[in-house]
């Protein structure tokens, strides 16, 4: 994989052009749109930071975030974003990348949701979830260049974006809310499923099976 693409451009090579057509086949305009900002804001990021990373590998990253959202690459039980790291792990095997770099891959998708641990892994791990933050949350929004965002924005516009992302959201782990347990996700279920309660961490150990010690 090359490392010395221009970070505001989409790696033009022929895995990032196929990544791209499942995209573009199986996402929603919302979910396209959406996953090239972040490629394009985290990678914006990373250049600012000085960051040494592989372009081409954080855009497959980018462009494989959020299939798990959707129904051809959602498991019945797994979390939307073990789902979507599974299948580019399918993808780079078949395209015969090295399995070190697969991994980077297969934990940037699956922690992209995780905060708080993402920073002291490799470049493309903390950089997919910064730029997933700053589209979903604006999580770095004022320190982000005004020009270069208002430029991404304009290629690939946020349409509805804040209601239609929690939609999203929702409708790829509607089947399987308790996959969302622990996460920031179980808030969506609490949202959109009436009476639904995402279990309490807390109860869950006053009732484990395992009684207390009686004190000697």
């Amino acid at each position: 994989m090359t490392a010395t693409q221009t970070p505001t451009l989409i790696p033009d090579t022929t895995l990032a052009k196929e990544a791209t057509d499942i995209l573009r086949e199986h996402g929603t305009d919302l979910i396209y749109n959406h996953s090239v900002r972040v490629y394009l804001f985290a990678a914006e990021q990373g250049r600012q930071a000085k960051l040494r990373f592989d372009p081409e590998l954080l855009y497959v990253s980018a462009a494989f975030h959020d299939l798990g959202l959707i129904k051809a690459f959602s498991s019945a039980t797994e979390r939307f974003e073990v789902d979507g790291a599974n299948a580019v792990r399918q993808f780079l095997t078949t395209h015969k990348i090295p399995e070190d770099q697969i991994q980077v891959a297969w934990r940037a998708i699956a922690l992209h949701t995780t905060p708080g641990v993402t920073q002291y892994m490799e470049p493309e791990v903390a950089l997919l979830f910064s730029g997933v933050g700053l589209d979903v949350l604006g999580e770095g929004f004022d320190t982000f260049p005004v020009e270069v965002r208002e430029e991404i924005v304009a290629a690939y516009p946020r349409v509805d974006f804040k209601e239609g992302i929690v939609k999203a959201f929702f409708g790829g782990f509607a089947h399987k809310p308790g996959s969302t347990w622990g996460t920031v996700k179980a808030d969506v279920c609490e949202r959109f499923i009436s009476g639904y309660k995402s279990p309490n961490f807390c109860d869950l150990i006053a009732n484990s099976p395992f009684p207390n010690s009686i004190r000697h």
